[in-house]
């Protein structure tokens, strides 16, 4: 007897089974027929797929598109200098109440685990507190870890350092940082090695705001490799955005991508926002700033894509539709082999859980019973039309359901045509 069975679905690996689940757990995968259930879903050879993860996200700033005013140039510096206008007239409350409306969005789209930065240079530590607060509330249904992110600076801010390891004491779970926006290139340098102490001394995970600009000779993931090794943090180290390297000489690239992979640094691009905000200097040619995320593939580094940003103070747009972020980075990155196309399904879902540190994620008997049920064949079908979720269940609980539309193409002279995926 199982509470709920999902039956016949695809999983992302081609096998045709059935998920039975009792109370928050996988209980079985394989044909279930005759089996009970309190309830029973027919996918009828729709994509079951783990939860979407998103493991790069601002959540203390989504939804404030407008507040007080918009970016206009579209550059990341004038989104940070918006963004500490911003907390000065935000609330604890309004950042809740947006943090949890888009927690909402997120589950509808089957997206189940986020890692959020949250800016730790407020003297009231306003979205530490806000984010807290939420990760609590969504804790029955949504996996939420936050960043202790230093946004100003950690020695920018002459508070920040002091702010962020109060941060971290008061529970935030990840030790984060942004060196390439210090004053100089050391002042970068020694917050790297300041963060990596940090994060050794309190076992704890670090991902760093890293590169994140055009100019070349911004080279703070070199350092990070180097102090990740120095003080024992492989595979609990990510560097996200590493726009940087976009713009680097291949000479020094094949230098530093075996550096990358020898400390198990995990690399998170985030090709929504990089391809808006990078390049905003330049004439034409253009650079659009993702960075070598087939390279680093090579070289067995692990990448995920992240989603970044949803109408804030850098970018106007977006959905919590992780879909839509792997599909952009898929273009973009010109991941267009079969082979590439499916690795970007895993870049959003399998890849990501492993930069979380996601424990019982996928479908073995014993796993967390979260899962979504696309209106799609497999997983590059689920790509390029961005299927609809028909369900999403979180931890057992069938949390949201989205009816299939039927298409339906009337033409003179032709036999109506119904497809569902017209």
């Amino acid at each position: 007897m199982f509470d709920l069975i999902v039956k016949g679905g695809t999983l992302p690996d081609g096998r045709v089974a059935d998920i039975g689940i009792r109370g928050d757990r996988i209980a079985a995968v394989d044909r279930l027929d005759g089996a009970e259930a309190g309830q029973v879903i027919h996918a009828n050879g729709d994509l079951v797929s783990p939860p979407f993860v998103d493991p790069h996200f601002h959540m203390d700033a989504t939804l404030s598109y407008g507040i007080p005013r918009i970016n206009q140039s579209g550059t990341l510096l004038e989104g940070i200098t918006l963004w500490g206008e911003l907390k000065q007239v935000t609330t604890i409350d309004e950042m809740k109440a947006r943090a949890l409306a888009y927690c909402d969005w997120a589950v509808s789209m089957g997206l189940l685990a986020i890692r959020s930065h949250v800016d730790t240079c407020d003297p009231e530590l306003k979205g530490v507190q806000a984010l807290l607060d939420v990760r609590e509330t969504v804790r029955p249904y949504l996996d939420l870890q936050l960043v202790a992110f230093p946004q100003d600076g950690l020695y920018r801010d002459p508070q920040a350092r002091d702010q962020t390891l109060r941060a971290l004491d008061m529970g935030v779970d990840v030790v984060g940082g942004i060196p390439h926006f210090e004053r100089t290139m050391e002042e970068g340098r020694a917050s790297v090695t300041d963060l990596c102490r940090i994060a050794a001394e309190r076992g704890l995970p670090i991902d760093l705001h890293c590169d994140e600009t055009d100019d070349p000779m911004s080279r703070h993931i070199e350092t990070l490799a180097a102090e990740v090794i120095r003080y024992g943090l492989q595979g609990r180290a990510t560097g996200s955005h590493l726009t940087s390297m976009h713009s680097m000489d291949n000479y020094y690239v094949s230098k530093l991508l075996p550096l990358i992979a020898e400390a198990e640094i995990a690399a998170l691009p985030n090709p929504l926002i990089n391809i808006v905000i990078q390049g905003r200097h330049d004439t034409f040619p253009k650079r659009r700033g993702l960075t070598r995320v087939k390279e680093l593939r090579a070289y067995g580094v692990t990448v995920g894509w992240g989603q970044d940003c949803v109408l804030d103070p850098w970018y106007p747009l977006g959905t919590a539709d992780m879909l839509d972020v792997a599909f952009m980075g898929l273009h973009v990155a010109q991941m267009t082999h079969p082979d590439e196309m499916r690795a970007c399904f895993d870049m959003v879902t399998t890849e990501n859980a492993r930069i979380m540190g996601l424990n019982g994620y996928g479908f073995e008997p014993g796993d967390m019973a979260s899962l979504v049920v696309l209106d799609a064949a497999h997983p590059v079908e689920a790509l390029r039309l961005r299927a609809s979720r028909l369900w999403v269940i979180s931890k057992g609980n069938l949390v949201a359901q989205n009816p299939r539309d039927t298409a339906r193409l009337v033409l003179p002279g032709r036999p109506e045509q119904v497809d569902r995926r017209l």
